[in-house]
Order: structure tokens, then sequence, then C-alpha cells
């Protein structure tokens, strides 16, 4: 059972996510338009229609290896006849189990919450982030926040989707939630800039880069080094979707890999693609981009592991470490509940060659 504190944050979640698997349910029973695998039994090219991706964040940089994929033409080539992106913020829990999306870039948090306390039938079958990305951010010449015990009596601003996140960071470090003042905030840093909250729940690859590129300086006290050391945009599906359209699956796995390739050998094309084509609507900065593209490539995209096995591969000790996370704050689940690497395993088997993304 999860800590009462983090049940609490995810009321709201719980019932969404009930009312989606009972959504799910009925479609299983009504049976789905598209074939199992979309392959053909005479040889042809694999057909696989349109695919719903629900991003977990708005179309910025973070995505940089989809808008690669998309724009090169690998998701054409694997036989989908578009890839839809839906941006968020969301978990893309509820999306999952409703059926509005056929695949969700998520984190292990929120997937493993739901997988534990409501038995929601999803796997996560890779990993764009090798690391987590969550940081508290703060400004080091007023509440420099760097050690777990520094927010004790401190206001940190809060977005709702990463609620139980920040409460799975105070249960990793006995810290009682009554200790800090939790701000409702959106995703603007400015909160933090004049003074309304003291930390700050950031990723290190995009608002911590904001306030540096504006000359504030900034402390960060990353979750990964605290006590959650989990992987994050992951590649989340249904079970349902294991089981009846694998050979899909495998073939999105394989145009993520080679458009992430992309991105790893230029971040500035990535930073590029999202600025005025994915996300021009956004006025989005263009030199904050690159900075951010080139950091998340070096910091949370390659590791050790990746060198070994391959982009997106999630390690046994790291499934071991993302596991431990979430049964320290009260979520009893263990791997093979949240985890199902066959498929990327066979990519990798039958596309030897795309583990050399150095190239």
């Amino acid at each position: 059972m999860a800590s009462r504190s983090l049940r609490r944050s995810l009321r709201g979640v719980t019932l969404t996510v009930a009312a989606a698997a009972v959504a799910l349910t009925m479609a299983a029973c009504a049976g789905g338009s598209a074939p199992a695998s979309g392959g053909s039994s005479d040889g042809a090219a694999a057909s696989y229609g349109d695919l719903n991706l629900q991003l977990s964040w708005i179309k910025n940089e973070e995505f940089a290896g989809e808008f690669f994929a998309d724009s090169k033409g690998y998701y054409k080539d694997a036989g989908f006849s578009s890839v839809n992106m839906t941006p968020g913020p969301s978990t893309g829990t509820a999306e999952l189990l409703s059926g509005s999306a056929d695949i969700a870039l998520s984190d292990a948090v929120s997937v493993g919450t739901v997988v534990a306390n409501e038995e929601a039938p999803l796997k996560i079958i890779g990993a764009t982030f090798q690391a987590n990305p969550f940081t508290i951010l703060s400004r080091a010449d007023k509440g420099n926040i760097t050690t777990p015990k520094d927010m004790i009596g401190k206001k940190i601003g809060v977005q709702a989707s990463n609620t139980s996140l920040f409460e799975a960071l105070l249960a990793a470090n006995s810290i009682d939630p009554s200790q800090v003042t939790v701000v409702p905030v959106e995703y603007d840093p400015s909160v933090l800039v004049n003074g309304d909250v003291d930390g700050f729940v950031a990723y290190i690859s995009n608002e911590a880069i904001t306030l540096d590129l504006e000359g504030i300086p900034t402390a960060t006290l990353n979750f990964a080094d605290n006590g959650l050391p989990f992987v994050a945009e992951t590649v989340t599906v249904t079970d349902q979707t294991i089981a009846e359209k694998r050979d899909m699956l495998k073939a999105f796995l394989k145009a993520e890999i080679m458009g992430w390739t992309d991105q790893l050998k230029d971040a500035d094309e990535g930073a590029r693609l999202a600025v005025e084509v994915y996300g021009k609507d956004l006025s989005l900065d263009l030199e904050k981009a690159k900075v951010a593209s080139k950091t998340q490539n070096e910091v949370l995209v390659v590791s050790s592991d990746t060198e070994k096995n391959g982009l997106f591969t999630i390690s046994d000790s790291l499934q071991t470490s993302t596991i431990k996370s979430l049964n320290g704050v009260g979520l009893k689940i263990g791997a093979s509940d949240l985890f199902d690497l066959s498929l990327l395993d066979e990519v990798y088997a039958e596309n030897p060659e795309l583990k050399n993304y150095k190239g």
C-alpha cells in the first residue's frame, strides 16, 4: 500500500484511471479495428495506420528524437501513416487506459503508482532518459536548496502533474509533508525569480537552464541523487497492446532509436526542429533550446548502459534501483509488474547495428 500522503495526492488520478480502465475493458470486449501486427502474410511492407503518441510535455527539444523520426520519415518507413504527437503536460496513464493514446511517454513513478495502486495493465518497454531529470530548483542567493533538509520550512512550488513525484521525494527523505509549504504553481519559474516560492519542481534540462541564461545564480536538489533514481520519458503501453500489436511496437521502437541516434549526432538541429517546426507556435527560444538539447543528450539520454546495450535500454541494475525507489515510498511493485524489455531486446537482436548510435 502506498503511503497515506501519496495516496491523498493521487485521489483525483485514481478516479480518472478507474474510469479509463472500464473504458479499456469495454474496448477490449468490442474488439479493435486494427490487426494484431499490421504485417502482411505475403511479405509486403507492414502498414500500421495512424499512431497516437501522448507526450509528457509541450513540443520542445525534449522530444527532438521524435521530431527527427517524423521529419526524416523513419515512422513512415516503419509502417505508420502518421504519428500524432499530443502535447502534455500529462503522465499519459489515463490516455493509455482510455484508449485515446496508443503509446505514452511518461515516468516510472507515475506509471508505477497506477500499476501498484490500481493494478493498471501498463508496462514500460523502454526509456529515453536513463536518469531522473527532476530537481528542486532554487536561487542560490535566496532559497539555496541543495539538501533535502533545506526544504524544511520553505515554500516549494509544485505543479499538479508533479505532486506524486514531490511527495515521493519527501517520503524518500523522511520529511513529513507538514514540514514544507506546498504552493500550487504552473510551469513558469518566474514565481521563483519573484520570490513567491523558495524552491520549484523543475527539469535540470529546462527551467534551470532558463534561469542560468538570464544570469540568475541557481542551486539544484536532484531527485536522482536523493532517493529517487528512476527512469523517465518512458515508452509506456498497455498489456493488451503488447499482446495484440507486438510488431507495431517494435517498429515504433526501431524508428525511435533511429530518431534519437540522429539527435545525439546533431543536438542543434534537434533544437531547431523544436523551435521552428514542431513547436513553432510556442515562441520557444532557440539559444535556450540548443543548450537544453545538448544537456539532455549528455546527462539524461546516454549512459554506460546505453553504450553497452543501446538507446532506450533499462538495465537490470537500473530496473532494480527504480523499483527500490518505488518500494521506498510505499508502492509495492516488482520489476516484472512494471517493465517488459523483451520487445527492445528483439529489436536489437534483429537490428544489431542500431546499438552503435555513436556511428
